[in-house]
């Protein structure tokens, strides 16, 4: 069917608008009627956001997603839009998607009146009625709400009183859209009470003229929780504004942080013909624990949170560790090891908020000592009941192993077929054999570094792995042992 171009050809087809709220509210009823998948991509959120946000929508309402960083905010905001109409009729030329049957600037209401049915109509696409601002302390009301254009008045002859005059900002652009601001709490106080005005009265005053703008727009804000309630920076009358409140999370588990990670993380390195990347279930699980042990360590500021991001550029980091060592030794399979979680360190360091007793010790050494404990929380789970007894007897006879990591996966086997029982030992729970040796080096690397984060053997800074002294079996605090030759620290 032709899409109508005048006005006229609009009212002849018997197009009916209606406010954003209630097109998305009927968008959403027909999604939920025919079982469709909301949000895709987001995962975790099925049985505690999603719900809340339908409730929200259903009820026509403002609302505001509460998180710390890494929470899927953003994505969540932005694919609102799938809640609008595909397309939407405008008046021709407007700056603020008119309606055609009741144009809300002085440019819409002259059209229609100077053309009547012949007014020339566009048709705006759903991604476009999408308008989106990070706050921030410099952001003003000519950016939010618009400003006087003495360029545009001195051309048109107008006064600057006139509201042809007006160059107009985001929030008027988002008519009849979405209007999102991410972390609202940065937002100037009196550009809150300009927001709010605007969507209380349905006016602002530009440069001290009073112009109507009762817009038709959705409203919504994302923000840190801390900084929303402890700080308080949300007007109260803007706050009371909002209708609904969603407080998002991070992942509940391991198993749906993985998912979450997997799904994100850049791993298909399709760049070299031949090459395949494998990521054995005990990598993935023990990157995504360190994220669970650094939002649970007191050492990390939990305000600031360790973002989902975290597990993602780590995991990528590792995967392009074992790629490189791929590249090295031409081997075809890029399987990571724990060494390559070591390499990626400087993915890791960067997206924690220490307090003051990380500070003293270091982003570099506590990401090391999370490494450390996610290990020997996922070894327990994959080696529980494994008897790795000869294994740790072999090192208390001073016998010590370096597992390179540059050496090719063959030449890692040779050296882990001296450790008695150690191969067929881990092969145990996993499903793979002998002949897999990427997966196998990867998995014996991974059961050494358990049997270190129980503190059964030692690591040196290189790698190796030897017989752990008394002191450091008597110990249960992990690498604490290693702190006190840090100056100043007791």
């Amino acid at each position: 069917m032709e899409k109508a171009k005048t006005l006229g050809e609009l009212k002849a087809s018997g197009y009916q608008t209606r406010s954003v709220k209630d097109e998305m509210r009927a968008n959403l009823i027909k999604k939920l009627r025919s079982g469709e998948k909301l949000f895709e991509g987001v995962l975790g959120y099925e049985e505690s956001v999603i719900p809340q946000l339908i409730n929200a929508v259903l009820s026509k309402h403002n609302l505001i997603l509460l998180g710390t960083r890494g929470q899927a905010k953003s994505r969540i905001i932005r694919q609102l839009t799938e809640l609008l109409d595909d397309e939407m009729p405008i008046i021709a030329g407007s700056e603020i998607n008119d309606n055609p049957f009741a144009p809300l600037s002085a440019f819409g209401r002259h059209q229609v009146d100077f053309h009547g049915d012949e007014t020339k109509i566009d048709w705006v696409k759903r991604d476009n009625r999408f308008v989106e601002k990070l706050a921030t302390p410099d952001v003003t009301i000519a950016d939010i709400i618009g400003d006087v254009d003495p360029i545009k008045a001195a051309k048109g002859g107008h006064l600057l009183s006139d509201e042809l005059t007006i160059h107009f900002g985001l929030l008027p652009r988002a008519n009849r859209g979405i209007f999102a601001i991410n972390e609202l709490p940065d937002l100037a106080g009196k550009i809150q009470v300009g927001l709010f005005n605007i969507m209380q009265e349905g006016d602002v005053q530009i440069k001290g003229y009073p112009v109507r703008l009762p817009l038709d727009v959705m409203l919504v804000f994302s923000a840190n929780p801390e900084d929303y309630t402890a700080r308080g920076k949300i007007i109260t009358p803007l706050k009371d504004r909002i209708g609904a409140e969603i407080q998002t999370h991070y992942p509940k588990d391991i198993g749906l942080g993985t998912s979450i990670t997997k799904q994100e993380a850049w791993i298909n390195r399709a760049d070299f013909e031949g090459f395949r990347v494998e990521i054995p279930d005990f990598i993935a699980e023990t990157i995504e624990q360190i994220a669970f042990e650094a939002r649970d360590d007191q050492r990390i500021d939990k305000r600031s949170g360790v973002s989902q991001r975290f597990p993602i550029t780590a995991l990528e980091s590792a995967i392009s560790n074992a790629e490189r060592r791929a590249l090295i030794t031409d081997e075809a399979e890029i399987v990571p090891r724990i060494s390559d979680i070591y390499a990626a360190l400087p993915s890791m360091t960067g997206k924690m908020e220490l307090e003051y007793e990380g500070e003293q010790i270091g982003a570099t050494r506590l990401a090391k000592d999370l490494i450390k404990r996610a290990c020997g929380v996922i070894f327990e789970g994959f080696f529980l009941g494994i008897d790795f007894a000869p294994t740790v007897n072999w090192f208390d006879e001073g016998n010590k192993i370096l597992l390179s990591e540059t050496a090719s996966a063959e030449e890692c086997v040779m050296l882990l077929e001296s450790v008695p029982e150690l191969i067929d030992s881990t092969l145990v729970p996993l499903e793979f054999g002998r002949g897999e040796k990427a997966k196998l080096v990867s998995a014996c690397e991974f059961v050494l570094e358990g049997l270190y984060a129980q503190n059964k053997i030692s690591r040196n800074e290189e790698g190796g792995f030897e017989a752990a002294t008394k002191a450091k079996r008597d110990r249960r605090g992990m690498i604490y042992e290693d702190f006190t030759d840090i100056e100043g620290y007791n």
